[in-house]
Order: structure tokens, then C-alpha cells, then sequence
């Protein structure tokens, strides 16, 4: 029995929910050989108790099919995600958190932030849903592979579609390829309501929500149907982005919504030949920013071909090339997200109460001037 032997079993071990190994994914870290006995340690991102048995079943049965004698597996498994504590309207309270990704302009990477952020949760153990709330512009379906599909409908409900270990919903996914949407605010709002209310999301730990570009009806909708756990900006080094990413960032502190911290984009530029990186656009740009608004910026994401490609191609990089800089990048910035969240339920969570309208229904009270005691308190945001 050689260490390669045992490689070579245990990387027929599927990762639960995924098409890629355990062996592939560096779950396997110590290996330890006596005669035919083998002892194992794979140290996985999911806390739940049936991902741990399968990959013991599954690694058991490998080995002992290479002829193994005494089998051992030792698995080392994060905590299982604690209990929001958010209070507030909720009118989605099967899911535990909710994260806004938002940008102040668009063509900053948003999406693609929120679909590897999203997958990067996963695989970290968490129970993931992405939303594509980005109505005029859903790319998180091409993103994601899954732009041939349609969700499928139960009574009056839908079900999300299911794509790399998360759940999925996107007006991508509901409307005809190349429509336009030239929606009022009312509609706006009515339609992040239906995608929270409507669809058939499971007990999650986390929704991760694409929102649109800028701060209006679909950001405020949001925060008023939902306690937002946090929100976390998407930017690029340029001052033109930055100026626009510091709107995104104060509309967080007016509705109430932690920060997570900021994603800078486009920060370097990875050479494919040599993997040299060049800050062709600035690097770290936004930490005077992050200092304004007490955060922290917590990826700098290069410009590698792959990103690109992958999102072409409907194969997010933390899944297609996870020993890629750019993915230990998004993991690391996951792993931010989830401690500042746990961090904000540990001190009594988030309450939406003080956001929720105070104009008609239907009314979209941040395209008018509002009252002037609204304007006195927000700008006529529709907040009192």
C-alpha cells in the first residue's frame, strides 16, 4: 500500500453535491500507511452531518476496493452555521441571513462577485441561494451555465433551479432571451417582493442578492421586506467607480445595513505566461473609502483571462480553477463575509423596522421628494 495508491482510490470520492473530488478539491491533507492499514484526514467545508457520512462511506469502500486492510477516517468539519438573530419584517423567514451585493455603477464585476462569493460559501459549508435581483441586466443565468433552463412552477409557486451546490433564481430565467424590462418603481419593487415571497427557497443559511447598480426602489424594496444581514460593495480602483461606490456605501448606513466591506475589482492585472501581477489600473485605491465608512476591503480581485472565460462559458473560476489566485482570493473574502456575519448575529442581529415605508402602497418614495418630514429624515426615502 503507497500513498499513491491511496490517492488514487480516495479520488474517486465525490464531494457531495459537486462533480469534483475530494483528492481534486485538497481535502485530503494527512495520510498515514501501516502494512495495509490507512489512516486518513480530510478536513471539509461543510458542517453537515450526511456530508461527513457520505465521504466516510464512500472513502471506506475505495480503499478497502484497493485492498486496504484497517480503514480510518478522520474528518474535520466546520460548526454548523448559528441562528440569525435579526428582527424586523421578514417575508422570507425560512432564510437565516441575507447579503445585498451592491455597486454604484455598473461594469464592476458585481454579478460575477456574487456568483463566485456565493459558490465559495458553499463549498465552505453553508447552505447558499443566489438571487438575481439585477433586473435590466440578469447575466447571473449565463454565469452559471444554466441559461437553457426554466425554473419549474408548483401551484403558484417556483422552484429555484439548482447549479454548484447552490439554489438559483433570476428574471433571466423567466423572461425571453434579449427582452427588455422598461419597468416604473412600483414594478420594481413588487418584483423583488415575488422573487422572496414566490419562490420555493429552501432552509438557507445565506442568500446571496445581486442587486441592480445605484441606490433606488430595488435596494430600498429590499431592506423593507427583508432584515438585511449586511451589504457588501463592489468596486473598481478608479476614482470615477470609487466616487460612485461611496453612494452604495452610505445607502447601507441609511437603511441600517452592516457592511460586510469592499471588493475592489480589476485591482492588477495577472500575466497568463508568467503569473506576474501589474497594477494597470491602481491597487488599493479604496481603503481611504473603507476608512471613511469603518470597513475593510476584504478582496482585491485581479484581472485574469479566466474570470472572463469562466463567465462566458457558465464555469465561475472558484469552481473551474480553485488553485487560481483570483479563487483564493474570493475564498478568502467568503470567509470575511460569514465571520462578519456571525459576528453581527452574535450581537443581536439587524432590525428593519425603522426602514419600512411611511408613503402609500405602490408609491415609490425615493424617485419623489417625499413629504417634508421625510426629507428632514432621509431625503424622502420613503423611511421614517
Amino acid at each position: 500500500m503507497t500513498e499513491e495508491i491511496v490517492k488514487s482510490a480516495l479520488s474517486k470520492v465525490m464531494y457531495p453535491g459537486f462533480t469534483k473530488d475530494i483528492v481534486t478539491f485538497g481535502f485530503v491533507k494527512d495520510i498515514a500507511i501501516n502494512g495495509n492499514d490507512v489512516s486518513v484526514t480530510v478536513e471539509i467545508t461543510s458542517s453537515a452531518p450526511e456530508v461527513a457520512a457520505q465521504i466516510v462511506d464512500e472513502a471506506e469502500k475505495e480503499l478497502k476496493n484497493v485492498g486496504a486492510g484497517k480503514v480510518t477516517v478522520n474528518i474535520k468539519a466546520p460548526q454548523m452555521p448559528k441562528e440569525s438573530s435579526s428582527q424586523g419584517k421578514n417575508i422570507a423567514p425560512q432564510i437565516k441571513n441575507f447579503l445585498m451585493v451592491s455597486s454604484g455603477k455598473g461594469g464592476v464585476g458585481k454579478s460575477t462577485t456574487a456568483v463566485n462569493i456565493a459558490i465559495a460559501l458553499a463549498q465552505q459549508g453553508k447552505k447558499v441561494g443566489l438571487l438575481d435581483a439585477d433586473i435590466y441586466g440578469p447575466n447571473i443565468p449565463r454565469m452559471l451555465g444554466i441559461s437553457d433552463q426554466k425554473p419549474e412552477v408548483t401551484g403558484n409557486k417556483v422552484l429555484p433551479m439548482k447549479a454548484y451546490g447552490i439554489e438559483v433564481m433570476s428574471m433571466g430565467s423567466l423572461m425571453e432571451e434579449g427582452q427588455s424590462l422598461i419597468w416604473r418603481g412600483a414594478m420594481i419593487m413588487k418584483a423583488i417582493e415575488q422573487f422572496l415571497r414566490d419562490i420555493l427557497w429552501s432552509e438557507l443559511d445565506l442568500l446571496v442578492i445581486d442587486m441592480p447598480p445605484g441606490t433606488g426602489d430595488a435596494q430600498l424594496s429590499l431592506a423593507q421586506a427583508v432584515p438585511v444581514t449586511a451589504g457588501l460593495t463592489v468596486t473598481t480602483p478608479q476614482s470615477v467607480s470609487l466616487d460612485d461606490s461611496r453612494r452604495s456605501l452610505d445607502m447601507f448606513k441609511k437603511l441600517n445595513i452592516p457592511i460586510a466591506g469592499i471588493v475592489e475589482n480589476m485591482s492588477g492585472f495577472i500575466a497568463p505566461d508568467t503569473g506576474v501581477e501589474y497594477d494597470i489600473f491602481g491597487k488599493g485605491t479604496s481603503q481611504p473609502m473603507a476608512d471613511e465608512f469603518d470597513t475593510k476591503i476584504i478582496a482585491e480581485v485581479p484581472i485574469e483571462p479566466a474570470i472572463r472565460t469562466g463567465g462566458d462559458e457558465g464555469k465561475p473560476i472558484i469552481f473551474a480553477d480553485p488553485s487560481s489566485e483570483t479563487a483564493k482570493r474570493y475564498m478568502k473574502a467568503a470567509e470575511s463575509i460569514w465571520n462578519t456575519i456571525e459576528e453581527i448575529n452574535a450581537n443581536g442581529g439587524v432590525d428593519n423596522k425603522s426602514v419600512q415605508p411611511t408613503t402609500p402602497p405602490g408609491v415609490s418614495a425615493c424617485s419623489t421628494g417625499g413629504s417634508s418630514s421625510q426629507q428632514q429624515s432621509g431625503g424622502g426615502c420613503g423611511c421614517s
